[in-house]
């Protein structure tokens, strides 16, 4: 199995940002992007940072928060190698924090929160991407999710969203979002602040 690297300089990063659908993508809807509107997002599991790229490529300044230290070394690597291509402008809205986002995200207040925790292993067959059993053997599962969640709500000033399998159920103890905007495999499930 080939190594994990993070590149928003080509594959699939590139590829989504040229031809994804810009602002009218699930997330960024998910996040609050519109015309004109481009809200300050932490994003409190940056994984392998492509959904941060993805909104600051559309204009957001976006904070990644990312306790794994391998995981953060790899971001790291990626976001020095964009600064110096033509991702550059791109790459200068992301700022990359190390650390624990349940303790963090209090004093960043952030007007949107993004949490993608790992997600609950399937029911069906199909293997996981390559790329996202690699990601799980570095991160493990996140027994916190749930705890991340409720504190995003906390410090949220305008929204937070959960990126999630769309046919899994919410965590319990969770309330309701106010609304949840439906992909093929995946949900945005978002509970507006204010």
């Amino acid at each position: 199995m080939a190594e994990l690297e993070i590149d928003f300089t080509s594959g699939a990063v590139a590829h989504r940002r040229h031809f994804g659908g810009g602002r009218g993508q699930d997330l960024p809807r998910a996040a609050g992007l519109k015309k004109g509107i481009c809200p300050r997002v932490v994003d409190a599991t940056a994984g392998l940072g492509r959904d941060a790229f993805l909104l600051a490529s559309l204009g957001a300044e976006v904070v990644l928060v990312e306790r794994s230290k391998p995981l953060h070394a790899l971001l790291e690597k990626a976001l020095e190698k964009a600064r110096d291509s033509d991702m550059a402008e791109i790459a200068s809205r992301m700022t990359l924090i190390f650390g624990d986002a349940k303790t963090l995200l209090p004093s960043l207040k952030p007007e949107v929160v993004l949490v993608d925790p790992m997600h609950p292993p399937r029911g069906n067959s199909a293997l996981v991407k390559q790329e996202m059993r690699q990601l799980r053997a570095i991160v493990g599962a996140d027994p916190d999710a749930l705890e991340l969640i409720q504190v995003a709500l906390g410090a949220a000033q305008n929204r937070v969203v959960l990126k999630w399998p769309r046919k899994a159920g919410l965590p319990a103890g969770l309330p309701a979002p106010s609304h949840q905007i439906l992909g093929k495999s995946t949900r945005y499930d978002v509970w507006m602040r204010h």
